[in-house]
Parts: C-alpha cells; structure tokens; sequence
C-alpha cells in the first residue's frame, strides 16, 4: 500500500476507534531496515550523502561545517 493510499484510508476511519486500530497494526508502512531511507543526519535530518564512517551519522553538508571543531584539515591547500 503507498503512503497516499495509506493516508486515504486513515481519514475514513479516523473517527472509528477499533477499526482505525485495525488499519494502524495491518497496513502501517514498514520500517526501513537498510538502504538510504534509513540512515539521517544527526544535525538537520537529511538522507542523502550522509558520512557514517567513524560514527560520525552526519550529511555531507553538516561535516563541511563541523569538521574543523572534529579536527579534521582540509588537504592540498596550502595557506
């Protein structure tokens, strides 16, 4: 079931207790076990180019910005 489908049948029975628990356990979207879906920035949430090496769990955009409080130096520059 897509999400649209999902959320279309979640406003009909939202006002039906029992059967909206029914809908809710059955056909709830699953949860993303691997893949680009699953992992977020710590810092602003997104999910594309995200750095998990070291633990890190950051997106490439958040590392520009938190590298040199990490210590991390830029290479190949020399000023």
């Amino acid at each position: 079931m897509t999400a649209k489908n999902w959320n279309k049948v979640f406003n009909q029975v939202k006002n039906k207790k029992t059967k909206l628990a029914r809908v809710k356990k059955f056909n709830k979207p699953a949860e993303k076990k691997t893949g680009r879906g699953r992992n977020k920035c710590k810092n602003c949430g997104r999910r594309g180019a995200h750095i998990r090496k070291y633990g890190l769990h950051v997106c490439r955009q958040c590392f520009r910005e938190l590298a040199p409080k990490m210590g991390f130096k830029k290479y190949g520059h020399e000023v």
